[in-house]
């Protein structure tokens, strides 16, 4: 089972001035950026995924700009996701066409002939049909009952495009592997979606629409796929939401699965922005500690405005805060006193009040009692990965876009590791089952992690 990251443009500034928060001068963001396999010097997961939506076109609006789109189909996806060095050379790349971006259209606005095109054009190792997603799940109906009218339609709409995407790939001599994508509004509705896609001849299969999905309804449509499915059909899961949970989904002889849930959770996470494993081959979560920048935060702001804080008074808690929180990492201020300066700065980036307007509130008390186990267990001293190494406690600071993510891609290296331990992937080589007969040999020779384990 492969982790495969789901790439959203999600690269740091390599030079970043973490003292006076300032960008490398003269920085061109994807030119002197760095992904994450080039900061951390190995691929913290076994494959990237990009999805059409993202790069964007003339049909859907994406993320990338014109001018990148246009040379990420010139180039190509490794070498534009620079991918193409030697260490990363077999790595495969995944593509899908990014359903929920078009989930509001009558259709999709890709055809299976132009997706075969762009995949093949990009170079990628695996793309999947044409799908429409569909919202509606009871994992109560049984069999193919069920579904409303829209959602049965949105059924064959999807399989109607893999049988042609399953055509348009045949003269492209197997240059990628064509995954068929599973969309369903029950477990017994995927399952036949799943059985219809074999017998156009897909030996690889997709399961979409799982992301509001709970791991027990998403286990429910596994089960019900492996019943009708050979033993050989390989299964990927689509932007699987549930990737804290995946040690439980051993049995269902998953191939692979992307998520960007490490990542994400390092800057949406209230809570559990950190990761860290123990000895169990389990995650362990600590809180990052926000020290927002004080003239850009808008709870600071509205603070300031109603007159509760002053903007000087906001700076200067701001610069204590961080001073407060090196220092403690130097071993030169003592753990209460930095919880202190940095709780009275805290409080009202979180709440939105002051700790005057909060006295003894549980808020307060729950926030200093994560904030004292991040700090006591210094958890980023227990990492020798390459960015806690070159960063020590800035890494668990809650601060824009550059610490965010770094903290975010150390989660992914944790996350991998975490994956290859798992039972069902000891033993087994790197390319037993991503790779096939007509793709690129797809084995990470860099997945070892370097973070300790001890709690």
């Amino acid at each position: 089972m492969k982790f495969i990251f789901a790439d959203s443009l999600d690269h740091v500034d390599p030079g970043y001035d973490f003292i006076r928060d300032r960008y490398s001068e003269g920085r061109t963001p994807y030119w002197d950026d760095a992904y994450p396999h080039e900061i951390m010097g190995y691929a913290p997961y076994k494959g990237m995924l990009v999805s059409r939506g993202i790069v964007g076109g003339a049909a859907v609006g994406g993320k990338y700009t014109e001018a990148q789109a246009m040379r990420f189909r010139r180039v190509g996806a490794r070498e534009f996701l620079r991918l193409d060095r030697p260490q990363f050379a077999d790595l495969p790349i995944f593509g899908d066409c990014g359903a929920f971006t078009y989930h509001k259209e009558d259709t999709p606005p890709y055809t299976p002939e132009d997706t075969a095109e762009f995949y093949d054009d990009a170079h990628f190792t695996h793309g999947c049909s044409v799908d429409h997603i569909i919202f509606d799940f009871d994992e109560s109906l049984k069999g193919s009952e069920g579904g409303t009218q829209e959602a049965r339609r949105r059924f064959e709409i999807t399989l109607e495009n893999a049988s042609a995407f399953r055509a348009a790939t045949q003269h492209m001599s197997n240059r990628f592997t064509p995954l068929g994508v599973i969309q369903g509004w029950s477990p017994g509705s995927m399952a036949e979606g799943a059985r219809r896609l074999v017998a156009m001849g897909y030996d690889y299969l997709a399961l979409g629409g799982t992301v509001p999905l709970k791991a027990a309804q998403i286990k429910a449509c596994l089960a019900a796929i492996r019943e009708v499915v050979p033993d050989k059909t390989r299964l990927h899961i689509l932007g699987f939401a549930k990737a804290d949970e995946i040690d439980t989904f051993g049995s269902y002889n998953i191939t692979s699965f992307d998520t960007t849930s490490p990542l994400i959770r390092a800057f949406k996470d209230a809570k559990a922005n950190y990761y860290l494993p123990t000895k169990s081959g389990k995650l362990d979560y600590y809180t990052a500690i926000r020290v927002p920048q004080a003239l850009e935060n808008p709870k600071l702001m509205r603070l300031a405005k109603r007159g509760a804080l002053n903007q000087e008074q906001l700076v200067s808690m701001e610069k204590s805060a961080l001073s407060a929180l090196r220092s403690y990492d130097r071993g030169e201020a003592e753990l209460e006193e930095t919880l202190d300066t940095v709780i009275a700065y805290a409080t009202p980036a979180v709440t939105g009040s002051t700790i005057d307007e909060l006295p003894g509130a549980k808020t307060v008390k729950d926030l200093r009692e994560r904030y004292k186990r991040t700090l006591a267990e210094r958890p980023w001293k227990r990492c020798a990965c390459a960015i806690c190494s070159s960063l020590s406690i800035e890494v668990v600071i809650f601060r824009a876009s550059n610490r965010n993510k770094r903290r975010g891609i150390h989660n992914l290296g944790v996350y991998d590791a975490l994956v290859d331990q798992l039972p069902m992937n000891k033993g087994r080589n790197d390319n037993s089952q991503v790779s096939s007969d007509q793709s690129p040999t797809e084995r990470n020779t860099h997945s070892s992690f370097v973070c300790s384990a001890s709690v």
